[in-house]
């Protein structure tokens, strides 16, 4: 099989000309860095976290998933079932839009910075009174590009439209709302606050919207512990911000060749991604 993409997190295969094979390894990136050091277990729990919330949102919007059994795949991931099954699906080919719709549920890190210095966001002025890390009255979209290499740039909700046309915008904006508000209210049912988190999307054959990617994981989102959130602080995470925050607190983030993490992040890293899975998915 060739492989297509070797992503920051994923290794895509193609299969044949209607579905791909897609490997969440345990790489780990951080401020559009993939860093050296690998992150134990993090492929699997992000594949379960995206296969969970794919069952979930079926009803909503159809996604790129085929099959997660090693058993549907070609013959190369059979070899090592171990390593491969828990973290290997079988989706469909899609067109992919080329923008990422990032859906915001509090104020924080850019959009914060925005806020703080009373500049729009997106093309949006942020109105009211916050503290860092408070609920919006309502979510709002901030979309950006896709960069094959280096940072994805922010755009307006204007530009979305003039790049992929109005009513797709429209509806995809929609749907982007719909998905968040239902699994937003899952995660809190069971102690953890989904801060904002990102959606790409694909077409099919027929034109056909298709959620695609991963959703909902601590890759793609903030995951806050609902039990220790408080307004006005920044939030104990079950996702890459603690990396983040060593990452700056060391004057690291963003650097190239990027850092080795300590044995001791690591670790830390691995174990909240471990949590994060039995929190939400039991």
């Amino acid at each position: 099989m060739k492989k297509i993409i070797s992503g920051k997190v994923r290794d895509v295969y193609e299969v044949d000309d209607k579905s791909l094979a897609i490997v969440t390894t345990d790489r780990i990136s951080a401020f559009d860095v993939i860093l050296p050091t690998d992150v134990p277990g993090k492929g699997a729990a992000l594949n379960a976290l995206s296969n969970f919330w794919f069952d979930l949102t079926e009803d909503i919007v159809p996604n790129h998933m085929i099959s997660s059994d090693i058993a549907d795949m070609p013959a190369l991931f059979s070899k090592d079932p171990a390593y491969f099954a828990p973290r290997t699906i079988l989706v469909k080919k899609l067109r992919m839009l080329p923008v990422e719709f990032i859906i915001r549920g509090y104020v924080f890190g850019n959009m914060w910075k925005a806020y703080q210095a009373r500049e729009p966001f997106c093309g949006q002025m942020i109105d009211g009174d916050y503290l860092l890390a408070e609920k919006l009255v309502e979510p709002i979209i901030t979309p950006s590009t896709k960069a094959t290499q280096g940072h994805d740039v922010y755009i307006s909700l204007e530009e979305l439209s003039t790049a992929i046309g109005r009513d797709m915008s429209a509806k995809l904006c929609d749907l982007c709302l719909r998905l968040y508000d239902r699994c937003y209210t899952h995660a809190l049912t069971r102690g953890i606050i989904i801060a904002d988190t990102k959606l790409e999307f694909g077409l099919d054959d027929d034109g056909n919207i298709v959620l695609a990617d991963e959703i909902f994981t601590p890759d793609s989102s903030r995951f806050w512990d609902a039990a220790n959130y408080r307004v006005g602080t920044s939030p104990l995470s079950y996702d890459k911000q603690f990396v983040r925050d060593w990452l700056i607190a060391n004057k690291l983030d963003g650097v190239e060749p990027p850092p080795v993490l300590p044995d001791d992040i690591v670790a830390k890293t691995a174990d909240l991604y471990a949590v994060c899975v039995r929190k939400i998915v039991g």
